[in-house]
């Protein structure tokens, strides 16, 4: 058994009350670690640890602090099989998954920041033969980062990195779910040197951890990923202590495909956007519609590539599917494939859950499912599964495409498929969504600007827009007219 601690100045440590929550395998059903169920108390040490350690993290200067990122990077990277190994048992995915992004990504997310904090500058403005004006970017002090289960170290390091590199400290918390990697990241924060205090990670339940993170007064800015009911709560909290916010929530993407696209890329992309780690990443495109000269043609294909997926151990390297995260998820997966029954859609193909053999008899196995007649207003065209569940659904324009596209309360990313570019431009431009993916999916520049519109969220991440999240401007005016 396992007992993973809390990280608080530069020590492990169990929560302030000693208890502790059960950590579930999801490909075995059974406990196999556990964390700590740390409440306000480890919060409020976290940040005084935090505080502390601003001075000496400042006092390191850009060089210094990109230095230190660039050592985590490292060590990650030296780490990688130990990392996804533990990635892959918590979460349920496939270790080559594990392997060859979600930990590779991490040491990415490291390396580039490592790289910003070096090179951020600011923006100057001359009053001709008045003043210039030039903006001071200085770092918030103590913020709080709280990051998924879907995809564990990525996304909290995606927080953490610009966090650091903009010279704040931080208090994290990882998903209840999936503590294992992050656990593993403040020991190698600790291994590289990092100074006690400027990397906090706590763990524990979002409403006594995440909440206490939100509401304690010198938390100035919160980055949040997750889903949109939660990011709903926590901006009810943030909004009167005028925290700064960033809230990366829900999707419920689509995938437009026109008759003139290359089928044969479109096909292979298709199956790894609707069921890449079981569909369970805010990028999926989950709703798929489809020019009618093409439909019957795609629909066919798409089913029979479908039930060739392999759902398995995550231990085997032919394992295209693992197991979902936890049995609530599964239960919840399934009700939804119960639900597009009652509403009349037709399952063509899977929606099974599997009882494997051995030691994986009690895993949360399903069989990605593909699902048709659902119209537009129907729940599972609506709500976001986060599972291996996609809908098809005919279309005959552009005016059309775009009408079920939008026609969500999300608007997070988007794909669409043409051999037409200036259909392609038209179409990015009036698709309702903070990613337009054209010929590809999940091609990401970690430069550009991610986030999304609508219910997906606030903000964006990414690049400068992180660093400049994590940074306030002051204006200085310098006047020398008349001297």
């Amino acid at each position: 058994m396992t007992i993973i601690q809390n990280y608080i100045n530069g020590a492990f440590q169990p929560a302030a009350t000693g208890n502790c929550l059960d950590n579930y395998q999801p490909a075995t059903g059974q406990i196999y670690s556990q964390l700590p169920d740390s409440d306000s108390v480890d919060v409020a040490a976290a940040v005084d640890a935090a505080q502390a350690a601003f001075p000496e993290w400042q006092s390191l200067g850009r060089e210094g602090r990109s230095r230190m990122l660039a050592r985590i990077a490292d060590l990650i990277e030296e780490r990688l099989d130990i990392f996804a190994l533990a990635e892959s048992i918590d979460s349920g995915k496939p270790l080559t998954l594990a392997r060859t992004v979600d930990i590779p990504r991490a040491v990415s997310n490291f390396r580039f920041f490592s790289t910003a904090a070096v090179q951020f500058g600011s923006e100057s403005h001359n009053m001709e033969g008045l003043a210039i004006n030039y903006t001071l970017r200085q770092p918030i002090g103590v913020v709080g980062c709280i990051s998924p289960w879907n995809l564990p170290l990525y996304l909290f390091t995606w927080k953490i990195a610009p966090a650091l590199a903009a010279g704040n400290c931080v208090v994290g918390k990882p998903s209840e779910l999936t503590p294992m990697t992050a656990w593993l990241l403040a020991q190698a924060a600790h291994d590289a040197g990092l100074p006690a205090g400027v990397l906090n990670i706590l763990h524990g339940l979002g409403p006594r951890v995440g909440q206490a993170i939100v509401e304690h007064p010198d938390i100035k800015a919160v980055s949040f990923t997750g889903g949109t009911q939660t990011g709903r709560i926590l901006a009810r909290t943030a909004a009167p202590m005028f925290k700064k916010l960033s809230l990366e929530l829900g999707g419920k993407n689509p995938n437009i495909i026109f008759a003139d696209c290359d089928f044969e890329e479109m096909m292979r992309t298709t199956i790894r956007s609707s069921f890449s780690n079981n569909g369970q990443i805010c990028l999926c495109g989950s709703r798929i519609y489809v020019e009618k000269p093409l439909y019957e043609r795609f629909r066919d294909e798409l089913v029979r590539r479908t039930k060739q997926l392999v759902v398995g151990d995550p231990m085997h390297p032919d394992t295209q599917q693992g197991a979902l995260v936890s049995r609530q998820h599964l239960d919840k997966v399934s009700g939804y494939l119960d639900l597009a029954r009652e509403e009349g859609g037709r399952v063509l193909c899977g929606g099974e859950r599997l009882q494997l053999a051995g030691d994986l008899k009690d895993g949360y196995f399903i069989t990605p499912a593909v699902v048709e007649g659902l119209e537009l207003h129907h729940r599972c065209n609506q709500e976001e599964i986060f599972g291996p569940v996609v809908t098809i659904q005919p279309f005959t324009d552009e005016a059309e495409a775009l009408a079920l596209a939008n026609g969500t309360e999300y608007g997070l990313a988007s794909t669409l498929w043409t051999r037409d570019l200036n259909r392609a431009h038209r179409m990015a431009e009036q698709i309702q969504a903070g990613i337009v993916w054209i010929n590809c999916w999940m091609l990401r520049d970690l430069r550009t600007p991610f986030g999304g519109v609508k219910n997906s969220g606030v903000g964006r991440e990414g690049g400068w827009e992180a660093m400049r999240f994590f940074t306030e401007p002051k204006n200085v005016t310098v006047r020398y007219g008349g001297y």
